[in-house]
């Protein structure tokens, strides 16, 4: 049974990134989710599920630094 990458990083999924991404937030945790351009070039969207503030903040962090998809 092959199982799932476990994505942690938004560029994990990504190279370059849409201008805006979404913060979700639970009863046990949070979701980031951010658009852009894959490795191939084609439009996918990243879900990265957090537990912790932190981790959301260096997710936050990461997209700012990253290439935008203009």
């Amino acid at each position: 049974m092959a199982t799932a990458k476990t994505v942690s990083k938004i560029s994990d999924k990504l190279i370059k990134v849409n201008e805006s991404f979404t913060i979700n937030m639970y009863d046990n945790g949070f979701m980031v989710e951010a658009g852009g351009r894959n490795k191939k070039g084609d439009y996918v969207t990243a879900k990265i599920l957090c537990n912790t503030l932190d981790e959301v903040l260096a997710l936050v962090k990461e997209a700012g630094e990253m290439d935008l998809d203009v």
